[in-house]
């Protein structure tokens, strides 16, 4: 058993991580007009630099900019899109016993992935300050319709779903060639969907508002299988998925049985990040229908919710649980989601963060060599 060269790496890590105190209060400040935009970016610049030092000295072989530039890990991304319109709301996304800030996108002119996206500009600036494998983040092309269905999708944009499915498409696939045009090799696309399928209560939501779940699903598949065609043979895509991750509460539960199959056989991507965490996650038993190959899945394993850091032997054990329905060759490990999906961040502390991601490279090393 050998590290892996290229990602998804044997210790890796989904992407965001809490914001640093500087970062926090220098976005509060902008929010209150107190500070300019431009000077915020400096902050965010030199909080960003410090945070791909520490990366490096853990001993990451990929490194991401923590989402510091971020307040959602999937809005800011959206609203950049060509024909997305954002817009404050009166309520936010509901977790278990909190929501989010008042936050919506609709789609209200053509869909596009525009040359001057700002994502473009963070990950040149990423890649610009660190040796190792620069690793972007971006939602899943799902997440755009995922969020508000229908509804959220102005007539006069599209009348037809195939319509806005297909740019949905090509819009993502222009993202990719973007991306990898500005020297991304390791790009993640975030998609919690594939999760929230496996729950009753959000199939229920679905079917209430007018999708069919079972139909859904298969859609998001073609849409993102039409975006993946773009990728070139040298640049790694994987997916990430969880069941809601703010403030370490949750939105979702049920295991993967209901859409391993698709996830494993039917998407094209080189890797999987996948929530395995606590019982909500059900067992490893999807992991049967990972084709024999280089497709890897990442267990996430480590909690990012909280602060107390794993033992390595029930991390080993849990490993050698997996590696009964998976190849060992084909594993890899990492947390269960990010640190800070949002701005606001989980509830433990930035050293619980990183005696957390050191125990990853730890058990890593130890298991794969």
């Amino acid at each position: 058993m050998t590290q892996r060269k290229k990602p998804p790496f044997r210790g890796d890590m989904v992407g965001s991580l809490l914001r640093s105190a500087p970062v926090k209060e220098a976005r509060a400040k902008v929010a209150a007009g107190e500070m300019a935009q431009a000077e915020l970016a400096k902050i965010e610049d030199e909080e960003i630099r410090k945070l791909v030092r520490k990366q490096e000295e853990i001993g990451l072989q990929a490194v991401t900019d923590g989402e510091y530039r971020r307040a959602f890990w999937h809005f800011d991304f959206l609203d950049g899109l060509t024909g997305v319109t954002t817009y404050e709301t009166d309520a936010g996304i509901q977790f278990k016993g909190v929501a989010t800030k008042g936050h919506g996108i609709r789609v209200t002119g053509k869909l596009d992935f525009p040359a001057d996206h700002p994502h473009l500009a963070h990950f040149k600036f990423l890649a610009s300050v660190t040796s190792r494998v620069p690793k972007m983040t971006i939602p899943s092309p799902s997440m755009l319709h995922y969020r508000g269905g229908r509804k959220a999708i102005d007539p006069s944009a599209y009348l037809k779903m195939e319509d806005y499915y297909d740019d949905l498409g090509k819009a993502y696939g222009k993202a990719i060639k973007a991306f990898y045009d500005a020297g991304c090799r390791y790009l993640q696309l975030d998609d919690t969907s594939l999760s929230y399928f496996c729950d009753p209560e959000q199939r229920k939501m679905l079917a209430e508002r007018g999708d069919d779940p079972d139909k859904l699903i298969f859609v998001y598949r073609d849409v993102l299988n039409a975006a993946l065609k773009a990728k070139p043979a040298d640049m790694q895509i994987t997916t990430h998925t969880c069941r809601g991750n703010f403030k370490s509460t949750f939105i979702a539960s049920g295991g993967y049985e209901p859409v391993a199959d698709l996830v494993f056989n039917q998407i094209d991507v080189d890797g999987y990040f996948m929530e395995w965490d606590d019982d909500r996650s059900g067992g490893f038993e999807p992991l049967r229908f990972l084709p024999k190959g280089d497709k890897q899945v990442v267990l996430g394993l480590v909690t990012s919710k909280f602060g107390t850091v794993e033992s390595k032997d029930n991390l080993k054990r849990r490993i050698e649980e997996a590696a009964k329905f998976a190849p060992l060759e084909q594993l890899c490990l990492s947390p269960q989601c990010g640190f800070a999906s949002t701005e606001e961040g989980n509830v433990l502390a930035e050293d619980e963060q990183w005696a957390k991601l050191s125990r990853i490279l730890e058990v890593a090393k130890e298991v794969w060599g």
